[in-house]
């Protein structure tokens, strides 16, 4: 693999020392601004010729236009929505993703998710931080000999199918672009299929016009073993209203979500106030602020995947 030659680098958002470190140590130029602002960037990308992204600044076409010299863009993680991928690489411009470096971190956190669910833990503590002691109300489920359907087998859908094999479970596994991955525990089913026999629903896809409310009402109505449902990947790949719906109906068994179709709280209209409150309250969610493929470890391994990917180790 050839080295993509970049002497300037922008990296705008907080990564491992290792990135930085690695970068100035061959030689190039960093420009280390992990708050930059849009308008910043627009100003600044002229003479870039490398950035190194997260989910925090949208790269458009107009930045895209202005960043004459750019040869590359690395995304720190999974998922391409907030890039314009299309047309940076009609200019020209490669586009790197790492997800490879956080699918670990993410299908543990699933996983974590998924046994707190499954086992009252977040809903008994709860309740024992207010002197109420139930044993019976919060009798748990166990996951061995469950069916868990996971809808996006890629790098983070297959590395929680394997997690998953010592609790002796079948996974159905569904994934639009890939084929034959079977084997053992794990066998390829249709959505359908996964709706209608599944204990335990998991999505990881990326979020395009495929996958947006891909699980609305439609897809609730057709679960028939009152699923527990799980979501890492994105938050608009959920029907937030539909999600509440499955819950007050009794169509899913609880949610846990790492992300919501809107992550900035401080901005909710009336609409969106209600329906946090309605899932922040109820006993069978778990919320956590998008922290699945956030590790320590992730953190490093994600930087050094870009840098393997850009051939500069």
């Amino acid at each position: 693999m050839t080295q993509i030659a970049a002497n300037k680098i922008l990296i705008s958002a907080p990564v491992h020392d290792c990135l930085p470190e690695r970068l100035r140590t061959i030689g190039l130029e960093v420009v280390y601004q992990p708050a930059i602002t849009y308008d910043e960037l627009l100003e600044s990308i002229e003479d870039i010729e490398g950035l190194v992204v997260t989910t925090r600044l949208k790269i458009d076409k107009k930045i895209i236009d202005a960043a004459t010299r750019l040869k590359w863009i690395g995304r720190l993680g999974s998922g391409m929505e907030l890039i314009d991928e299309d047309y940076a690489v009609s200019k020209g411009i490669k586009c790197l993703s790492t997800p490879e470096g956080n699918s670990n971190a993410v299908a543990e956190h699933v996983l974590g998710l998924l046994l707190n669910l499954m086992n009252n833990i977040s809903k008994s503590f709860n309740e024992v931080k207010k002197g109420i002691w139930l044993r019976k109300e919060n009798r748990g489920m166990e996951l061995n000999g469950k069916t868990v359907g996971i809808i996006g087998y890629g790098n983070n859908g297959s590395a929680f199918a394997r997690l998953m094999e010592p609790f002796k479970v079948t996974v159905l596994a569904y994934d639009k672009y890939k084929f034959g991955f079977a084997k053992g525990y794990i066998k390829e089913a249709s959505v359908e299929q996964i709706q209608r026999y599944a204990d335990v629903i998991s999505l990881h896809v990326p979020l395009n016009s495929d996958t947006y409310h891909l699980a609305n009402a439609q897809f609730f109505a057709a679960c028939q073993q009152n699923p527990f449902f799980i979501s890492a990947c994105r938050g608009k790949v959920t029907d937030t209203a539909a999600l509440i719906e499955a819950l007050v109906n009794n169509r899913i068994a609880g949610a846990a979500l790492d992300v919501l179709e809107n992550e900035k709280l401080d901005t909710y209209n009336s609409d969106e106030n209600q329906q946090f409150h309605v899932l922040s309250s109820h006993p069978n969610v778990i919320l956590t602020p998008h922290i699945a493929g956030y590790s320590y470890e992730a953190y490093k391994k994600m930087a050094e995947v870009l840098l393997r990917k850009l051939n500069l180790v």
